[in-house]
């Protein structure tokens, strides 16, 4: 096994030529093998598989930096550096993160889990290195997909005007990016890729030197050189009109091509921009018919490709139906996504109504401003979004829906702990920055049921923006309907107030059983259906003051729930005896399943309990 010999990049440098497609083929295998038993992102790295080598082959990670885009394409570049055998701990509590991470390994170059970023980054870096003047290269590896981001097209703007020495590597997967057709550009393409116009193009620069009328001859064949491609060629002139030096296409299989190709950018002294295409799951048939599915992937059976369990219902499926159910209702409703229709649940809808489904691409700020706009002009727009991609258009929430204070309905899916995607995908923010907008209701079901009536209720009954948030997976042991009002006593006790919104709901109740079995403490618990608008007319009928409090979330500290409910209740001379915030505090959650971090954090039944019993002085 050619795999087993690779311990650092310095290994697949040193390997034979002949010897590189066997290595590819040893990676997709263990790849398959590896997320098979764990889960994570297969197919986007099944494509990436020659590119990556190649990469290893050219540069040096552990001084070069390489910046990926999203990251979930990171998996072959962590094995070829000294991380494949932790791959049995991936994306697991306390094991292989499945995102890159700088603490994890130096050839890490950047924290990656959103989109369109990596080219802005990479230009800082670039910008460091020559400020300090260092000789590292400077790499961004990014996908057709996060093009579809504008942040994407700053970072190119200004790296192309930049003339930093920049590689940009696009890895076109799927969709194209000014398509180039006909015998010409293929004759261009491939000639563009072999070594010998490479070489060409240097003796032809060195030819004209430093002498400044051999220079002004360069700059007017230069000049002519681009105006006749433009003629004949103007597809490709995109990234050139950038300030790019454009490479490709390039087929991202060709191990021999990638070298050239990557090789000869590595010398360039300005930004160059690879165009790379590939096969989205190369190399195990069920991701190559499904790219989709095996995006991002459960364990499954490599044999087969059945996925081994069955997650069954899920509050994103109840929430698709539901919106589809209301979309024959009325013919204003409209669904919107950030290129995660299957995620969201709106696949169904998306069937159903074409003509009012909405697919944006990687573009949550542009998601929110077309909402917007359609909402201004009396349709009802429900966005569906994963709560971590939601913070990338908060400035679009403030500006283009609360200051007009339009009907445009958030379905914030997988809030809250989401598990083993790690840090830069917890849900975990939007609890605290929607409730601080001004004209928001944000709506916290914690069952099947009451994501119908609050859907319903956020798209028929209230006016102004409105989100709806909820958690990933299925709901718990709490399956009512509390809905009606903004704050319900589930269980009345006297010697402690549990209070909690959303799923969490269910560990304060488990929590107040345990404190009255073992320990005799009676616990009351209120479950805040309503975090916003949140007021005293709300709290002031379960509140007198002096009472011991506890808030349950799965959120910040800072700006969290349990500090506006203690803030409010103290505005108004009610301030509890003790406050008990239980939540994150300031610590991003790593990976792991949600019941893990729970435990971690203290955020479960047990936590709680324990939480309980020191807070009113009682032993285990």
């Amino acid at each position: 096994m050619i795999l087993e010999t690779i311990r650092s990049p310095a290994d697949v440098k040193a390997l034979p030529r002949e010897q590189l497609p066997a290595l590819c083929s040893e990676l997709r295998a263990f790849l398959v093998k590896s997320v098979a038993e764990t889960g994570g992102h297969l197919a986007s790295n099944l494509g990436a598989v020659e590119l990556t080598v190649a990469i290893h082959r050219v540069f040096d990670t552990a001084s070069d930096r390489l910046v990926f885009d999203v990251g979930h394409q990171c998996y072959i570049h962590k094995a070829l550096t000294g991380r494949r055998e932790l791959f049995s701990t991936l994306r697991q509590f306390q094991g292989l993160s499945g995102f890159p991470k700088p603490r994890e390994s130096r050839h890490d170059a950047f924290v990656a889990g959103h989109a369109s970023n990596s080219v802005s980054v990479a230009l800082g870096m670039a910008r460091a290195r020559t400020l300090q003047k260092l000789p590292y290269s400077v790499l961004a590896l990014i996908g057709d997909g996060a093009l579809t981001g504008g942040l994407s097209y700053e970072g190119l703007n200004d790296a192309g005007a930049s003339g930093e020495p920049l590689i940009v590597i696009l890895n076109d997967n799927g969709m194209s990016i000014n398509p180039n057709v006909g015998a010409l550009s293929n004759h261009l393409s491939r000639l563009r890729s072999k070594p010998a116009y490479y070489h060409f193009k240097k003796w032809y620069r060195q030819l004209f030197g430093a002498h400044p009328e051999k220079r002004r001859l360069y700059r007017f064949n230069h000049r002519l050189k681009t105006s006749l491609k433009r003629v004949l060629w103007p597809s490709s002139t995109l990234f050139e009109d950038m300030g790019f030096t454009y490479l490709g296409p390039i087929d991202g299989h060709d191990l021999d091509r990638l070298c050239h190709v990557l090789e000869w950018a590595r010398q360039q002294q300005g930004p160059v921009l690879v165009h790379v295409y590939t096969v989205k799951g190369k190399g195990y048939p069920f991701a190559e018919r499904e790219p989709s599915r095996f995006h991002g992937v459960a364990a499954f059976d490599p044999e087969t490709g059945i996925v081994k369990k069955s997650g069954g219902e899920s509050f994103s499926a109840v929430f698709g139906n539901t919106l589809a159910a209301m979309a024959a209702e009325d013919g204003r409703v409209c669904a919107v996504t950030a290129a995660m229709a299957d995620g969201t649940g709106l696949t169904g809808f998306a069937k159903e109504f074409p003509n009012r489904f909405f697919d944006v691409g990687i573009a949550e700020g542009h998601g929110v401003a077309m909402a917007a706009g359609l909402a201004k002009q009396g349709m009802i727009p429900v966005f569906a979004v994963y709560s971590t991609f939601l913070q990338r258009g908060y400035d679009m929430l403030i500006h283009d829906v609360a200051l007009s204070d339009l009907h445009v309905v958030l379905g914030v899916d997988r809030a809250g702990l989401v598990g083993p995607d790690g840090e830069t995908h917890q849900g975990c923010f939007d609890a605290l920055f929607l409730s601080g907008l001004p004209g928001f209701t944000v709506l916290c079901p914690a069952s099947f049921a009451e994501l119908r009536s609050m859907l319903r209720q956020a798209v028929f009954r209230t006016g102004g923006p409105v989100a709806v948030r909820y958690p990933r997976g299925g709901e718990g042991a709490f399956k009512d309907d509390v809905s009606d009002q903004p704050l319900s006593c589930l269980r009345q006790g006297d010697d402690v107030t549990l209070m909690a919104y959303g799923v969490q709901i269910n560990h304060v109740l488990e929590a107040a059983e345990q404190l009255q079995a073992k320990n005799g403490i009676s616990a009351r618990v209120l479950k805040l259906n309503r975090i916003a608008p949140l007021d005293m007319d709300v709290l002031s009928p379960w509140f007198q003051g002096g009472e011991t409090l506890l808030v349950l979330e799965d959120a910040f500290g800072a700006g969290c729930v349990g500090q506006r409910v203690a803030a409010i209740l103290a505005e108004h001379g009610r301030a509890p005896g003790k406050l008990i915030l239980k939540n994150l505090g300031k610590t991003f959650a790593p990976e792991g399943s949600i019941s893990q971090l729970e435990h971690r954090f203290g955020l479960d039944a047990a936590g709680v309990a324990e939480t309980v019993r020191k807070a009113v002085g009682c032993e285990q």
